[in-house]
């Protein structure tokens, strides 16, 4: 009873001090959070809105009531920390781990950094953490695996590094969501994250873990809702129980990882998904149709795997779908009907795939379609033209359908769809006009290019309704006509107008100056004419301009160079002239220019230094033009990787490369064709290591390679052609180990080919023609497998061929001709499977040609000629079955010309000549277009009287004295008759002459010319066998041309003038004043006449391949495209020289192909001035009677008789354009209306017409050098156009065509080294 008492007491005492002691207890509590808070508010560094400094005062304000702090009721502890998106910065206080009571500490979307400090492990209530969206660093606190409390942990966006830590696992009853997506973790994802019982949601996502396995336990957590390990480099299959356990699963994101397998069937059973992300993994497969079981599913996204077959038609059961993204696999078929089921689909994405057939008309017709894109695939036909198609479209705002074959008109519906923001239907064969866009408003971007979309640019003027335009390319398709001054009327927005290959004609409009915004503009390609509008200077923001590829003309207004925002312009390939302005302060304003292409016009004049000033470029075009003086240093553009100068008049020396040692980026150069001199700089080795291309050709280099260039450790093509090196090749060349082409052809290179080309194990291309290098080809050269072309004629090697050659089992030129080599041709030559042209001609080869060389079916050149090969010609040359050209001349063959040879039906040329050939010559196959010219000096062939030699003679076997008869009467006597026959009647002509009172009259008192030889009439009857019918080379207006040999052995054609016919002796005259007076490589040469009263003739340089008409129009020789262009340089710089080297100015008068003559070289040479006219000084113009040939003449000199040089230029320009059509201007085609001139004409003024009037073979779609041939071509063809105009003083003269000529050869050669 007394201790019950005592309990009493003290029970009551306790209640009685209660409040003062509770509120001790209390205050002391608090003020320990308060203390922690403002522990935590002194270690912040940054709190730019003030919030904790301006809120957290310590005046009689509790804690409770500060920004950010919860407590709770009972005790006034503080319970929450919330500092989410307060933007402080600095580390976290451990003094937090003082707040006891805290249940969620919330301080995501700052900057705090550090780690989480260890007394935050004092938590032991905390139950969510929340420290995402800022930059913690260190290991995952290993201390969280004792807070048994904790709920939800978010450590995302972070830069935690290390692997999750094991004890982490610990709490594995409570824990609800684990984030910690976007660190820098490593290991591999842990197989332990299947411990968490309770876990609802798991985000690993984009960490760097190593390739490791699925975690297969999480498919067994079955309260998960939300699975995010996307990134985590996962390499496995879906376990194929995968939804057994997981039926609340609604979110599955595995995409990007090296996943692979199929999607397991299983899926069905996670009935509850919504969404499904498996993009950008190694899946394949098909899609298994139990998905479409899941009728939650809003999202599906199975982008880029290697899923193939149909897209299944169960996804048309998903009726909840939103948004379906297939793009990037294999998926093959059509698109299935049942899609149109899916009545909220909002997003559909498929392109990317295989997928085929027509669009189907219900994609337009779900209204809920906001994105629809069905781009690269195979999709082709017409989209649906139903009446009321496109009603549905009213929420569409992107459509792609590029990238597909679909064809018929863009059909108008699609202009319903007014909520489009973007319209994509390139890369197909949409046809038709453009119909009117004005009602899609909101339209920012559309593209129509590279279609056959047809008729005018009015539409343009529709989308001037199209206020937020940014992007319109209409580009690559048949349009025409002119660009509307409405343009100026598009939208102010408008950051891209694109329109190159389009057919534009006329001007630049200068209302385009009109779109302020304009980022990109881009005319290139087009018909394009005029000057450049002053307007564009008004483009503020204009970052690119390109108008290459037109017809502008003027200069280059100056302001282009004064944009300050310009990145890229181009004005290649125009008609621009004049020299580009070099005021005060030029170019100061191209500090962001990258790539400047001027290539291609008629700019003259220096290059301006301020284009130094470009400090970003990094591509500068300056070739073919007429750029002169000297090259500027090109120093401060350091950024340079391509830089290309040639074809124009630049001079100087080539000190100037040694201001592109700054250039440390430059990755080709490129000063071909250029009038420089002077040596190469040592300091060409110090060129940047990144330099891949050199070409100098035609520079008139002198002097040594210096082998510093060995230096240029990233070089792939080094050329040096046609220039005046000399000394060795060095040796540092073989350091060069990434070289594919060497091309120094032409040159004065003399000693051995070094054996250090060998180490270049890449090397393609060995070009060293036309030099003087002696010694041995080495063996080593024959190992380096990737050898595609060897060139080594034209010197002076003296070795045998190596027999390593024949393992380059790859190779498709080889050229030894022209030198000193010897021995046989190894069996082993049949290895060359694939090799194109073979060419051993001019060496000292000997023995028989090998049967082996029949099994490269794929030769079309093969020369072996003047070498010593005996035996007979292998039955094996018929497998060579492309053969085009088979030259086995001046050899010692014998036995027959193997019959078999009728089957090379590609065979366009063929000499045997010079052998000892026998028996009959085919006549089956390509011998029908062969002349006498093949087969001449050989022993006793025989067959058709076309090849000048006996007929055969079919004889039955008899006794061997009757054959011998036989051959006795064939071969024998015949020609002792002839002979006998010839001799007589020489002696009878002369001693009928010399009856007469000396019958040769005196010779008349025609002057000779200097170094003329005066021959007597009997010299020519002997030396042309009395002008017999086998001498005549041709009949012409005067007379005939005989081949002859005069006494000394000089081969000479006589032109005989048939004095009966009026106007021959006045020829006769006019030739010989005019020949005795010219001195030409590129006019006839005259050797002397033989002249009297009855007889004249003129003896003139023999021409042993004929006249060039024989060349364009015989089906036994053919012309390249090189090949004319130099007869044609060869043809103008003889009148050039006629026209303005002679003393008075000499017109031709009759320019045609069969007064063009060519000697052995193919050099070519102008003949039969016998209509010219010698002006007297001060005569510039003519009048005369005489008739030049028809088709030829020019207007005026058929009208009025008036002679000029003009009147050749125009001649010369119908000869142009005969050489390279191979049409005839007086044709049965051209009659009426239409002429040479216009048929050509038309052709240019078509885009890709100059194929239909060129001449058969020269351009070939096979050919991959076609689009240098075919400028080359349209560049002669204007050439001529400008020779032929109307009117005489339009007319270039001759000067202008031989440069015009040069540069056109220039390019062409250059272009063709460059690919």
């Amino acid at each position: 009873m007394e201790n019950s008492c005592v309990f009493i007491v003290v029970v009551t005492l306790v209640f009685l001090e209660c409040p003062t002691l509770c509120s001790g207890i209390n205050s002391f509590n608090s003020s320990t959070d308060q203390d922690a808070l403002l522990a935590f508010k002194a270690t912040i560094t940054s709190d730019p809105y003030g919030i904790l400094a301006n809120n957290w005062s310590t005046n009689n304000t509790s804690v409770c009531y500060w920004i950010g702090v919860s407590c709770g009721i009972k005790h006034q502890r503080v319970t929450a920390l919330n500092f989410s998106g307060f933007d402080l910065g600095g580390a976290v206080a451990p003094h937090l781990g003082n707040l006891t009571f805290l249940r969620s500490l919330d301080i995501s979307f700052n900057n705090f950094t550090g780690i989480l400090p260890d007394e935050l492990s004092n938590l032991r209530r905390l139950k969510e953490i929340n420290v995402g969206f800022n930059a913690f660093a260190g290991e995952i606190p290993s201390w969280l695996g004792i807070l048994h409390e904790l709920q939800h942990i978010y450590l995302n966006n972070n830069t935690f590094t290390g692997s999750i830590p094991p004890s982490l696992f610990n709490s594995t009853s409570k824990l609800l969501t684990l984030d910690i997506g976007y660190n820098f973790l490593g290991g591999n994802v842990p197989q332990e994250i299947g411990n968490f019982s309770s876990l609802e949601t798991l985000n690993l996502q984009y960490n760097h873990f190593t390739a490791g396995s699925m975690p297969h336990g999480i498919f067994k957590v079955s309260s998960i809702r939300a699975i995010n390990l996307r990134g985590c480099s996962l390499s496995d299959m879906l376990p194929s129980d995968m939804c057994n356990s997981i039926p609340k699963l609604k979110m599955l994101y595995l995409s990007r990882n090296q996943l692979f397998g199929q999607i397991p069937p299983n899926i069905y059973k996670c009935r509850d998904l919504e969404d499904l992300r498996l993009s950008y993994n190694h899946f394949d497969g098909n899609i298994p149709s139990e998905i479409g079981s899941l009728v939650n599913l809003k999202i599906l996204s199975l982008v880029n795997n290697s899923f193939g077959g149909a897209i299944p038609k169960h996804l048309g059961n998903i009726t909840s779908l939103n948004s379906l993204y297939l793009f990037e696999n294999k998926f093959t078929g059509e698109l299935p009907q049942e899609l149109s089921n899916l009545a909220y689909l909002e997003y559909f994405d498929v392109s990317r795939n295989v997928l085929s057939g027509t669009i189907p008309s219900f994609m337009f017709n779900i209204s809920t379609l906001k994105i629809m894109s069905v781009q690269v695939n195979h999709f082709s036909g017409s989209l649906p033209s139903t009446i009321g198609m496109g009603l549905s479209l009213l929420n569409l705002e992107e459509l792609y359908l590029d990238h597909n074959t679909l064809s018929g008109a863009i059909p108008n519906y699609i202009t319903n769809a007014s909520r489009l923001t973007l319209l994509q239907m390139h890369q197909n064969s949409f046809s038709g006009s453009v119909p009117n866009f004005g009602n899609l408003r909101l339209l920012q971007r559309l593209r129509i290019r590279e279609n056959n979309l047809t008729g005018d640019f009015r539409f343009l003027s529709s989308l001037a309704n199209c206020q937020y335009l940014q992007v319109l390319q209409i580009s690559t398709n048949p349009l025409n006509g002119v660009l509307p001054t409405s343009i100026g009327n598009l939208s102010t927005s408008l950051q891209d107008f694109s329109a190159l290959e389009c057919n534009i004609m006329g001007a630049i409009p200068f209302e385009i100056g009109n779109l302020s915004s304009l980022q990109i503009l881009r005319l290139n390609s087009n018909q394009l004419t005029g000057e450049l509008p002053q307007e564009l200077r008004n483009l503020a923001y204009l970052e690119e301009l390109s108008v290459g590829d037109n017809a502008l003309s003027g200069s280059v207004p100056s302001f282009m160079f004064n944009i300050s925002t310009l990145k890229y312009l181009d004005l290649a390939s125009n008609h621009f002239s004049g020299s580009l302005l070099s005021t005060i302060g030029m170019g100061l304003s191209l500090l962001n220019l990258e790539e400047l292409d001027l290539r291609s016009n008629r700019l003259s004049g220096p290059i301006p230094s301020y284009i130094n000033n470009a400090s970003k470029l990094t591509l500068l075009q300056m070739q073919n033009n007429s750029f002169s003086g000297y090259v500027p240093n090109f120093g401060n553009l350091r950024l340079l990787q391509k830089l290309r100068i040639w074809g124009n008049n630049v001079t100087g020396d080539l000190r100037f490369l040694s201001s592109l040692t700054n250039c440390r980026y430059l990755q080709v150069l490129q000063i071909s064709a250029n009038p420089l001199n002077g040596v190469l700089p040592t300091s060409i080795g110090n060129l940047s290591t990144s330099l891949q291309e050199f070409h100098a050709a035609e520079c008139n280099i002198m002097g040594a390679i210096p082998s510093e260039i060995g230096n240029l450790s990233s070089l792939r093509e080094l050329v040096l052609v046609s220039n005046q090196l000399t000394g060795f090749i060095p040796t540092t060349i073989g350091k060069l180990k990434q070289l594919q082409g060497i091309y120094l052809y032409d040159n004065r290179l003399q000693g051995y080919i070094p054996p250090d080309l060998c180490k270049m194990r890449k090397l393609v291309y060995l070009s060293l023609n036309g030099n003087m290098l002696t010694g041995p080809i080495h063996e080593c050269l024959g190992e380096l497998k990737t050898l595609r072309l060897v060139d080594l004629g034209l010197n002076n090697l003296n070795s045998t061929i190596p027999s390593s050659f024949w393992n380059l089992i790859d190779l498709l030129t080889l050229n030894l001709s022209s030198n000193n080599l010897s021995g046989q041709i190894s069996p082993d030559i049949g290895s060359l499977k694939v090799i194109n042209s073979l060419d051993l001609s001019w060496n000292q080869f000997s023995g028989d040609i090998p049967s082996s060389i029949g099994n490269p079916q794929s030769i079309e050149f093969l020369s072996l000629a003047h070498n010593k090969f005996e035996g007979s010609i292998p039955e094996s040359l018929k497998d060579i079955i492309n053969l085009r050209l088979l030259d086995l001349s001046d050899n010692n063959l014998s036995g027959v010309i193997p019959k078999s040879l009728e089957s090379l039906r590609y065979l366009e040329y063929f000499n045997v000549s010079c052998n000892k050939l026998e028996g009959e010559i085919p006549t089956g196959g390509p011998f029908v277009n062969f002349t006498a010219q093949s087969f001449i000096q050989n022993s006793a062939l025989c067959g058709a009287t076309r090849f000048h030699v006996p007929l055969c003679v079919r004889t039955h076997k008899r006794s061997r004295p009757k054959n011998v008869f036989t051959l006795l009467m064939n071969y024998v006597l015949p020609p002792i008759i002839s002979t006998i026959i010839l001799v007589v009647i020489i002696i009878v002509l002369i001693r009928r002459r010399r009856r007469k009172h000396n019958k040769v009259p005196p010779p008349t008192n025609i002057s000779l010319g200097i170094g003329w030889r005066r021959i007597s009439y009997q010299e020519l009857v002997l030396g042309t066998s009395a002008f017999s019918e086998t001498n005549l080379l041709g009949r012409g207006g005067f007379g005939s041309v005989f081949r002859g040999i005069l006494s000394d052995g000089l081969n000479v054609a006589i032109k005989v003038f048939n004095l009966q016919l009026e106007g021959a002796s006045k020829s006769f005259d006019i030739e010989s004043e005019i020949l005795s007076t010219v001195r030409h490589r590129n006019l006839i040469r005259i050797i002397g006449c033989c002249c009297n009263t009855e007889f004249k003739a003129l003896i003139l340089a023999y021409m042993p391949n004929g006249s060039l008409e024989k060349w364009l129009y015989s089906e036994s020789y053919c012309l390249d495209i090189l090949q004319r262009v130099k007869i044609a340089i060869d043809v103008a710089l003889g009148l050039e020289y006629l026209h303005h080297d002679h003393t008075f100015p000499v017109v031709h008068c009759d320019m045609k192909p069969s007064n063009i003559l060519l000697d052995e070289d193919m050099t070519a040479h102008v003949a039969d001035f016998g209509l010219s006219k010698l002006f007297d000084d001060g005569e510039v113009v003519i009048q005369t009677n005489t008739l030049a040939t028809i088709g030829y003449t020019a207007p005026e000199y058929g009208s009025e008789g008036k002679v000029s040089t003009n009147g050749d230029v125009y001649s010369y320009g119908i000869l142009l354009l005969e050489m390279f059509t191979m049409k005839k201007p007086t044709d049965d085609m051209f009659n009426g209306e239409m002429s040479l001139k216009n048929w050509v004409g038309e052709a240019l003024l078509r885009e890709n017409a100059v194929h239909e009037v060129v001449a058969p073979g020269l351009l070939t779609r096979e050919d991959q050098k076609i689009s240098t041939k075919e400028q080359c071509v349209s560049s002669v063809f204007r050439l001529a156009m400008e020779c032929l105009a109307f009117s005489p003083e339009e007319r270039i003269n001759m000067i202008q065509i031989v440069a015009a000529l040069q540069k056109i050869k220039t390019t062409f050669l250059a272009s063709n080294i460059m690919r």
